[in-house]
């Protein structure tokens, strides 16, 4: 029978200590979707963010699209460890609450696109809000595209579909994508656009109503809520075009042509905001006249009305003076006799009011 202490190191040998898994966030808290796309089709499987990117080196073709939704700084440190996304636009990523831009770091670009999304109600003249906002940052490197997205209403979903639809402009590579989620967001522009026009014609109709009783304040909060997707719309503008001008190697000619059909969709929008913003200028200014005029026939009603009440009180006034040797005090006439100039008094007043439309 072997010795015990002979028996040990074999246990020992046998058992090797493991060292504990280091604690991380769950992928699927923040991250929307992460996909690998070769030749404009995406590969089967569930992929983490350093897997996704490695199989795209290792193949040396395709890209990967990351998606994700509000995430914190530690959600995404990760990410941009790996990718080699830029500090100072990762900042702006997860804090968000950026104007549109376009930005160029060494060998990627990050991009800023404010989304908008129209508040359904009733009628224009009791909604508090009809336009909310959110944003969407992409990074763009030479193989892989990372959406960050801020606000509920702006999800990408339904662009991935389509561009996974559509494997010949998948293919293109990150610039696509890029373009696919640019075209989105303005087309939602366009149809905020068309909804608020909708209200405004609306609006423009109740104020020039003759007996209408629209309050201006609505008008203001119309014209805020332009002036909310005006600030969404116009800073846009400048990165678009840059885009369509080869502002960056990242986008291929063949993707710059598409880039010149959102600047088109986007001038368009453009120019109707800012006629919104002229028109809600001038319906103010037709409320607040519609209001003076209201109020200056509401003072030559109260003024005809006095001048009227003014004829039996001055009569009453002088009858009420008590002197003894007075006209009429004596006659049996004297009081229809007063009663008949208060009523011819007053009827030709109330008739000349009339006549001058101010009764």
């Amino acid at each position: 029978m072997p010795a015990l202490s002979s028996i040990r190191p074999v246990i020992r040998a046998r058992r090797p200590v493991v060292p504990l898994p280091k604690l991380h966030v769950p992928m699927s808290a923040y991250v929307v979707d992460c996909a690998v796309y070769i030749d404009g089709k995406r590969l089967d499987g569930r992929w983490t963010h350093d897997a996704a990117i490695a199989e795209v080196r290792r193949r040396d073709e395709g890209f990967v699209w990351i998606g994700l939704h509000e995430p914190t700084n530690d959600q995404i440190n990760a990410i941009a460890e790996t990718y080699g996304l830029h500090e100072l636009a990762v900042e702006d990523a997860v804090h968000a609450k950026q104007r549109p831009k376009l930005e160029r770091y060494d060998d990627s670009l990050f991009m800023v696109l404010k989304t908008v999304g129209y508040v359904g109600h009733a009628e224009p003249t009791t909604a508090t809000e009809l336009v909310k906002t959110g944003e969407v940052m992409a990074f763009v490197g030479a193989d892989f595209v990372v959406t960050v997205r801020h606000g509920d209403h702006c999800g990408l979903h339904k662009v991935r579909e389509a561009l996974e639809a559509d494997p010949e402009q998948l293919a293109l590579g990150p610039a696509a994508v890029l373009h696919a989620i640019a075209d989105h967001v303005v087309d939602a522009y366009i149809a905020v656009t068309d909804a608020i026009e909708t209200d405004i014609d609306e609006i423009e109709a109740e104020v020039f109503e003759p007996k209408s009783q629209m309050d201006s304040e609505q008008i203001y909060v119309l014209k805020r809520e332009v002036l909310e997707l005006r600030r969404s719309v116009v800073p846009l503008t400048g990165p678009i075009r840059k885009l369509a001008e080869g502002y960056s190697s990242l986008v291929p000619h063949d993707v710059r042509s598409y880039f010149r059909d959102v600047d088109d969709h986007l001038a368009n929008v453009t120019e109707r905001v800012s006629g919104f913003d002229e028109l809600l200028t001038t319906l103010v200014d037709s409320a607040l006249a519609k209001i003076s005029m209201r109020q200056n026939n509401d003072m030559r009603k109260i003024t005809a009305w006095a001048a009227i009440i003014t004829v039996p009180t001055m009569i009453a006034g002088i009858y009420g003076m008590n002197f003894k040797y007075m006209p009429e005090l004596d006659s049996p006439y004297g009081y229809p006799a007063v009663w008949l100039v208060i009523l011819v008094c007053c009827g030709t007043l109330y008739r000349n009011f009339r006549k001058n439309q101010w009764l």
